[in-house]
């Protein structure tokens, strides 16, 4: 699974979450996966 689609699928997670804290739990995977997609992206090219 590329990163695009892992965050896609913890959107669709964080949408259906009713728990508080699995909500909360799901914020941070979703911004854990967004930042490391924009460390990937903001590798310089060899």
């Amino acid at each position: 699974m590329s990163i695009e689609q892992h965050i896609e699928e913890l959107r669709g997670e964080l949408r259906n979450a009713l728990d508080r804290g699995e909500r909360k739990w799901r914020v941070a995977e979703l911004a854990e996966a967004e930042a490391g997609l924009k460390a990937i992206l903001n590798e310089p090219l060899d």
